[in-house]
């Protein structure tokens, strides 16, 4: 049996439009790459942070378009060799790893 008191029912949430963006830049220099990253929401004044790696750090460095490819290589062949990892940039700009 249900209870006898029900909450009445709550209105449809309204949410309105809130743009925000979200930019990468990374600039390659002779001692390694800076990498910059933007976001704005809104109308708010943007947010920005800069991360320099070095290239010793980035030796190997696998990016978004290269992982793309390679995870379509490993698919045709149907084999991913062990131990199979890079470092590449996360979302947020930070260095880390990939294992595939």
């Amino acid at each position: 049996a249900l209870p006898s008191t029900l909450c009445p029912p709550t209105p449809p949430l309204q949410l309105r439009a809130h743009p925000v963006e979200r930019r990468t830049h990374m600039v390659s220099h002779q001692r390694g790459m800076t990498v910059t990253k933007t976001l704005r929401e809104g109308e708010a004044e943007p947010h920005c942070w800069s991360f320099s790696y070095g290239w010793a750090e980035l030796q190997g460095l696998l990016l978004e378009g290269a992982s793309l490819l390679l995870l379509r290589v490993l698919a045709c062949r149907r084999v991913v060799p062990p131990g199979l990892v890079f470092p590449t940039i996360d979302t947020e700009g930070h260095l880390c790893t990939s294992s595939y």
